[in-house]
């Protein structure tokens, strides 16, 4: 039976617990993810380490093994900038497919106060569960790296 857990706010996670969700995330955001310290620095902001401002992290576990996970982190905006960003979305790729990660979304959206801002590419399958929960291509992201 799969079961979901949301830490929240600076909530305190065991060093184990928050080494496997790393581990997983790494591993399962494919070629949409990022270095381990860039995906620490996420779950850090959630945990409110650093003065951070928080944030929400989700997982999904069937019988203790992670097979999905959430990060959202709060940005400190409000109306101009949505309140939160989804940083991080992953299912086990055994489980895609089988409604784990529309479940996550719907967990975040629910306990996410104020509105969410996400970043997808284009050719991500994800994007269609996205806009079935109401997500909008609003703006075309342009950056400037240095």
């Amino acid at each position: 039976m799969i079961q979901y857990k949301t830490y929240k706010n600076g909530e305190t996670l065991s060093t184990e617990t928050e080494n496997q969700i790393l581990s997983f995330l790494f591993k399962h955001l494919d070629q949409y993810g990022d270095a381990k310290q860039d995906i620490q620095k996420a779950i850090d902001y959630v945990l409110k380490r650093k003065g951070r401002q928080g944030g929400l992290l989700l997982t999904a576990t069937d019988e203790q093994k992670i097979i999905g996970a959430v990060v959202i982190n709060q940005t400190g905006m409000e109306g101009y900038i949505p309140e939160n960003i989804l940083v991080y979305i992953a299912t086990h790729n055994q489980y895609r497919g089988k409604g784990v990660g529309k479940k996550l979304m719907q967990l975040a959206v629910e306990q996410t106060e104020g509105n969410i801002a996400l970043h997808v590419e284009p050719d991500n399958p994800a994007k269609k569960l996205y806009e079935k929960l109401g997500f909008t291509n609003k703006y075309l992201e342009m950056r400037l790296n240095k």
